[in-house]
Parts: C-alpha cells; sequence; structure tokens
C-alpha cells in the first residue's frame, strides 16, 4: 500500500486486483443488482486510484476502501434514483407515441458512442471516460494514469475531436 502510495504503478495495480473481489463484492450487497455492483465496484477501483495518495494512514487500508466503496455506491443509488425520477417526469410530459423513436435514437447513438469510443487509443480512452463519464478533475486523472496533467488536457481534446468527427460522419452515413 505505501508503495501504491508513493507511486508505483505496479503496487497499485496489484493493490486493485488483491482488494477487487471485495470491492465487487460490497457493492453487489450494497445495490444488489450485478451490473450497478459492477459499474459502482468499477468506479470505486478508479476513484482508489486516483484518491491513494489521500489515504493517511489514521485507520487500516481496507476501513478506508470500505467507506470509499460505501460511498461511490450512495452516490450510485442517488443516480439511479434522480434518473429514474427524471424519466418518469419526461414519459409523464411526452407524447406516447414519441417515446419509442426517441429510447430507439437513444440506444442507436449510444452503440454508436461505444464504438467510437472503443477506436480511440487506449489512453485517449481513459482519460475521456475519467474526465467526461466519472467527472473526474485533470489533476486527478493524471495522478491515476501517471500522466502530467497538460497530457491529460490534450488526450481529453484529441479524443472529444475523434468522437465529434467520427459520430458526425455516422450521422451523415444513409441508413442501410
Amino acid at each position: 500500500m505505501r508503495r501504491a502510495k508513493d507511486g508505483d504503478r505496479q503496487a497499485l495495480e496489484a493493490l486493485c486486483a488483491r482488494h477487487a473481489p471485495r470491492v465487487e463484492r460490497l457493492a453487489r450487497h450494497l445495490l444488489g443488482d450485478g451490473e450497478d455492483a459492477r459499474d459502482a465496484a468499477q468506479e470505486s477501483l478508479a476513484k482508489l486510484c486516483v484518491r491513494i495518495r489521500q489515504f493517511r494512514g489514521e485507520s487500516q487500508f481496507a476501513t478506508w476502501l470500505h467507506r470509499l466503496v460505501v460511498n461511490t455506491c450512495r452516490d450510485a443509488a442517488d443516480r439511479q434514483r434522480r434518473g429514474r425520477r427524471d424519466l418518469r417526469e419526461r414519459v409523464a410530459g411526452a407524447e406516447p407515441a414519441a417515446d419509442p423513436a426517441r429510447a430507439a435514437g437513444l440506444t442507436e447513438l449510444r452503440a454508436e458512442l461505444c464504438e467510437a469510443l472503443a477506436s480511440l487509443p487506449e489512453q485517449q480512452q481513459r482519460v475521456v471516460v475519467l474526465r467526461d463519464a466519472l467527472g473526474y478533475s485533470f489533476a486527478e486523472i493524471a495522478a491515476a494514469t501517471a500522466l502530467p496533467v497538460g497530457t491529460a488536457k490534450s488526450h481529453a481534446f484529441r479524443a472529444r475531436a475523434r468522437l465529434r468527427t467520427r459520430l458526425a460522419a455516422a450521422e451523415a452515413a444513409p441508413a442501410g
């Protein structure tokens, strides 16, 4: 743990690998749903990578990690509740005939976005997901990926430009 905190990437990877099963079990216990639990466990491990330097040693590492996972799961559950409430409000105010088409369009957009994201270089994928999907600051991303802040910003800029280009090309392509 000390080596990971001091910036040893291999030690950090080993720490994540060692604690991943426990993190997943706790997330599954707290959230119930397998997919949501896996997402929260992944987010927790990403936060571990970003926040390892915040561990002060005032408690056991396992206790600190447990609290991080609990907080991440609580935030995920809050997002789910807000999402369900927002969805109910949108459905209540939407035209019934428009909902299936909108849902199909969103599903198609998600698939195109996932495909476009998968086409990016690995470092750009990692930076854009940490920044845009998980909301990490560039300083947190730099700490998690061992990249300078400027390089993380550059990766984000390039990734977004590639995503825009690819999605624009997909939108312009004839449906078939």
